[in-house]
């Protein structure tokens, strides 16, 4: 490849999204201490580290954020998204948890407020608009999604 042909690859962030649901209801983190969406309810989510895989990511963010293990093949992927900003790409993978090891809980109190478990018909207005826009395209049962390439 030429030095040229470089410049152009694309090089987005990633992040996983993880969806706990439990007789119909969503598990979210409420966002504190941020100084991004604080006072947002969103679904338990986080970046991927480097050297990392998006499903090695979902299991430590699954433990980090709401203290559960998963088993890598106790999650299924639902939805890949690739997300634009005026600074920023991303690809984000949605991950469902099919069964996990404990009870949730706000394992990081240092940046959520609680963790709560909320309908999809019963979402409150303080949602960040990602997670909002994840948990629609999960219920249409839609595998890939695209947002911010107007």
């Amino acid at each position: 490849m030429s030095a040229d042909h470089n410049a152009t690859v694309a090089t987005p962030y990633a992040a996983v999204y993880l969806i706990f649901r439990k007789d119909n209801r969503f598990a979210f983190v409420l966002r504190a201490n941020t100084g991004w969406m604080d006072g947002h309810y969103a679904l338990p989510a986080g970046r991927v580290e480097r050297d990392e895989s998006f499903l090695q990511a979902a299991v430590r963010e699954a433990n980090e954020e709401v203290g559960v293990v998963v088993q890598p093949e106790n999650f299924e992927h639902r939805l890949t998204i690739h997300r634009k900003h005026p600074d920023s790409e991303w690809a984000d993978v949605v991950f469902e948890a099919a069964k996990w090891r404990g009870e949730l809980f706000n394992a990081e109190p240092d940046i959520h407020g609680e963790l709560i478990w909320f309908a999809a018909d019963e979402l409150p207005d303080n949602i960040v608009p990602n997670s909002k826009f994840i948990i629609e395209k999960y219920l249409a049962h839609e595998a890939y999604a695209e947002i911010g390439w107007d």
